[in-house]
């Protein structure tokens, strides 16, 4: 016998004989087995699977450490490193004729080409006026599709949009632009019942005699050019279609140059928190940021040059400009507007008329949609519907179920973010169950990092409650001109807080358990609000509920519960507190309730419970016995 062959079956055999010494048979032995090792690498290897054996058997002895909650979003798709406007060029290359932007109410139609070519106009238009890199130019205004081509205008031109909420009256109008030292303005003449041309003029009033670009105002120091959308004349103002015939030969070679050599690491979008606890702060936001965090909201949609969106939340909001108009242009998607406010009625029609694949909304929308068609089934299709998302509060179950199994809808996702990071970091999925949409946000967005942390900075163990931290690509680059709380909201290793309570359960979902700032300390007891409204909303004749805490001399804080009925239901407090005995821990029964008809609320359906708390402290100020008119239980 060849003694190659002789020596190799030797070396086999002595394999054998080591392992069948080991009593514990793995997979790493048949591994081995069949591998041409040495003999001394074999040994080797069998000494350091007996250690690692020898190890476990011993930590077999002591209980396995918990896991933590921390969560890493591991990903094969890339992120794009790429501006705004280079994106749009990008898409509107690929798909020229597909409709980039449906205006319902005005009328309006774009296709990706057109689009493209009406923003370069005004952004060559900005340049020609003298805007330059890193100018904020704010946008007062309701959703319109001149609010479209101001967003990607500014972005084209290296400007930093400003979004300024259309709901916004006259002193708050004049913070936001003296907080970012806005220098243009992009406005329409009036929403509903504000005159916005009246409020500007107020603030500047050196406007009247003002030349368009030669404004000095004492109270808007920075303002220099205003744009009225419309077409009347006003002194001091020149008008949106004025701007697209601005731009010269020499414009647009500029605009070329800054689209190639502007980097996506530039801030492109202010945009000012909802202001649920206190004075807006200025959320800054890079192309990088928010580009690739309306990729995977839609990639995680399935969303590609076939879907036509229907955006009926403002644009103002990260809801509208990054859900919707940022979504689209990574797709070649389309963007239906309905109307410039929130209508059902314009929305159903826009769902009919364009044959609309997806919908948004806070769910009070929803309901409003399926309030509309029942009211109105002959003249609605809604059966284009396959698409979704919901955001601002979670589903209840009963709605999500009809959507999916009457309306045919089977890909409502839900998400949770907020502003400060782009703004989403979790989402639910097309195949989750019913309850897991209802009852969480799903899991983290890909290269993003999420950890639960209890007071004293720690992350916790996973199914315990803690403050929600957030690090990757969509943490905003800081608040604009506050540097103190920039550094209290984003610590030294880039982890941003988000104040926001969380649980995050063994398959890597995640539930809101609340607001950090909201939860009750009853006595020493923790009491999240959230859990006491979910329990509440279960009720069949209570639509929603908010619960806040309230001084209390003896444990230090007790619940209160406003509570807004359905239409034509009555309730007593006696009646909750018969529905919370024994269903709920005893010191979580709300102590007072109070029936309500309305919730005071951000323009995206965020109740602002600050409000709701200085009503209640002002009545407490002029009756100190006025809550024991709400009172439902003495302990």
């Amino acid at each position: 016998m060849d003694s190659k062959l002789k020596s190799k079956q030797q070396i086999l055999q002595n394999k054998q004989i080591l392992a069948n010494k080991i009593s514990h048979k793995s997979i790493y032995l048949q591994f081995f087995l069949h591998n041409q090792h040495s003999q001394v690498e074999m040994l080797k290897n069998l000494l350091r699977l007996s250690y690692c054996q020898s190890y476990m058997t011993a930590a077999r002895s002591h209980s396995h450490p918990k896991k933590m909650s921390y969560l890493n979003g591991t990903s094969n798709t890339p992120l794009q490193y790429l501006t705004i406007g280079q994106k749009l060029r990008e898409t509107s290359e690929k798909f020229p004729d597909n409709q980039a932007l449906i205006s319902h109410e005005q009328n309006k139609i774009f296709t990706y080409q057109e689009y493209f070519k009406e923003i370069q106009k005004f952004a060559a238009g900005l340049l020609n006026m003298g805007l330059k890199k890193g100018d904020r130019i704010g946008i007062y205004s309701p959703n319109n599709y001149e609010w479209c081509i101001t967003q990607f205008a500014a972005s084209m031109a290296d400007l930093i949009l400003v979004n300024i909420n259309p709901a916004y009256q006259e002193h708050e109008l004049e913070y936001c632009l003296n907080k970012v030292g806005c220098k243009a303005l992009v406005l329409a003449s009036h929403h509903k019942k504000s005159n916005y041309i009246q409020f500007i003029n107020d603030l500047a009033p050196e406007l009247k005699t003002s030349k368009f670009g030669s404004l000095k105002s004492q109270r808007l120091p920075s303002l220099k050019y205003l744009i009225r959308i419309d077409d009347e004349v006003t002194p001091g103002m020149i008008n949106y279609k004025d701007v697209l015939q601005m731009g010269g030969l020499k414009d647009f070679k500029t605009l070329d140059r800054i689209m190639n050599i502007a980097s996506p690491d530039d801030a492109t979008n202010i945009q000012f928190t909802s202001g649920t606890t206190g004075l807006p702060k200025g959320a800054t936001l890079t192309h990088f940021n928010i580009l690739n965090n309306s990729f995977f909201i839609g990639n995680r949609l399935g969303y590609s040059e076939k879907d036509v969106i229907c955006v009926p939340v403002p644009l103002y909001h990260c809801f509208g400009m990054v859900l919707g108009n940022l979504c689209a242009i990574n797709f070649g998607s389309t963007v239906v507007m309905p109307s410039e406010g929130f209508s059902a009625k314009k929305a159903m029609e826009s769902v009919t008329k364009y044959k609309c694949t997806s919908i948004y909304g806070v769910p009070t929308m929803f309901l409003e949609y399926v309030k509309e068609y029942e009211s109105n089934p002959s003249i609605y299709n809604y059966s284009t519907l396959k698409k979704g998302v919901m955001s601002g509060a979670l589903c209840p179950q009963a709605l999500m179920s009809k959507l999916i199994s009457e309306w045919d809808v089977p890909n409502i996702q839900i998400c949770y973010g907020q502003t400060e990071v782009s703004p989403i970091i979790f989402q639910t999925n097309q195949n989750d169950s019913l309850e897991d949409k209802c009852t969480t946000v799903g899991t983290i967005f890909p290269h993003s990092e999420v950890k639960i942390i209890n007071k004293k900075g720690h992350i916790v163990p996973i199914g315990e409650s803690g403050e929600i931290c957030i690090r990757g690509f969509g943490v905003m680059e800081k608040y604009w001109a506050d540097r103190k709380a920039t550094s209290k909201t984003i610590d030294q290793d880039q982890w941003i807080k988000t104040g926001d309570m969380g649980i995050i359960d063994e398959r890597g979902y995640m539930k809101i358990v609340g607001r950090l700032k909201e939860m009750i300390i009853r006595g020493g007891e923790n009491i999240y609000p959230k859990e006491i409204e979910e329990y509440l909303r279960s009720h069949r004749s209570i639509q929603d509920v908010q619960v806040l805490g309230v001084p209390d001399e003896k444990f230090g804080e007790e619940t209160f519960a406003l509570i807004k009925l359905k239409q034509d239901q009555v309730l007593e407090g006696k009646d909750i507190f018969e529905y919370c005995k024994g269903q709920i821990a005893h010191y979580k029964v709300p102590k007072y309730v109070k029936f309500v008809n309305e919730f005071p609320l951000t323009v995206t359906g965020k109740p602002q419970k600050f409000k709701m708390l200085d009503e209640l402290k002002k009545e407490l100020q002029q009756n100190p016995k006025a809550f024991d008119q709400y009172k439902i239980r003495s302990y």
